[in-house]
């Protein structure tokens, strides 16, 4: 009688082996893909670490942008980092913070960074874009709450810089973004943006806390009246984020309870 091939096999074993085997190769394909950006590894002086880590950059993968905005690669076309950093290192080691070498808010470094995005609107799942004033479209009222329209504008230092002319919304997820400034001729011309998250409205005047009056005026501007682009919108949050350090030298002292 002719013994079959399984009969002193353990199969049971070679399910748990081939098991491990597979989760061995999906933890390794995973890795692999989550390295498609911020990838190869570099160090705090923008040169690349020493120490790649375990596993290999995977090979350059494309993808087709919506709304005929062309195609990336990755990782091989990412962005480029920003390399005109006015940052000086406070110690040779790594790890160790920088400092400032010019004005942090218009150097755009620190708590007031911005990253290269694309400079084009965020669009929504139709291809238009995603955040418009609210003069620009019939859709949206103010139905609750303080209407902030003509409300003036008071910085963080008690200056009125000027007022409040419009509402910029976030049309697919029906919220209010920026809030639009028209400033006052003292503090520079034309109209800025500021993220709702950085205003507070009073029933007399909108509080814009975190940078001062003769600020206003370097607060980056979006170039069309109808729309604003990831990019924009990245220097414009860098730069109110930034005041609230870099506003005043008060500000970077350090804080006792």
């Amino acid at each position: 009688m002719t013994e079959p091939f399984f009969g002193n096999f353990d199969l049971a074993s070679l399910s748990l082996w081939l098991f491990y085997g597979f989760f061995a190769l999906l933890i390794f394909y995973i890795q692999r893909e989550n390295m498609r950006e911020g990838y190869p590894l570099e160090d705090d002086d923008g040169k690349l670490s020493a120490n790649q880590g375990l596993f290999p950059l995977p090979s350059d993968k494309t993808f087709k942008l919506p709304h005929g905005r062309g195609e990336l690669t990755v990782p091989s076309g990412q962005n480029p980092e920003r390399t005109d950093l006015a940052l000086e290192k406070t110690s040779a080691g790594n790890g160790f913070p920088f400092a400032p070498t010019g004005n942090p808010m218009v150097d755009g470094v620190g708590p007031a960074s911005w990253a290269p995005r694309r400079d084009v609107p965020e669009l929504d799942g139709h291809g238009h874009p995603k955040i418009v004033p609210m003069a620009a479209t019939e859709h949206f009222v103010v139905a609750a709450g303080r209407d902030p329209r003509g409300l003036p504008v008071m910085a963080g230092d008690g200056e009125i810089v000027g007022k409040i002319s419009d509402m910029w919304i976030d049309e697919p997820e029906q919220l209010v973004r920026y809030l639009e400034i028209e400033l006052a001729a003292p503090h520079g011309e034309g109209k800025r943006l500021v993220p709702i998250t950085f205003a507070r409205i009073k029933s007399d005047r909108v509080n814009v806390r975190s940078i001062f009056g003769p600020h206003f005026a370097g607060v980056p501007q979006h170039a069309s009246p109808r729309q604003v682009t990831l990019l924009e919108e990245d220097k414009i949050s860098g730069y109110y984020g930034g005041g609230t350090l870099y506003a005043s030298t008060a500000r970077q002292e350090p804080l006792l309870g």
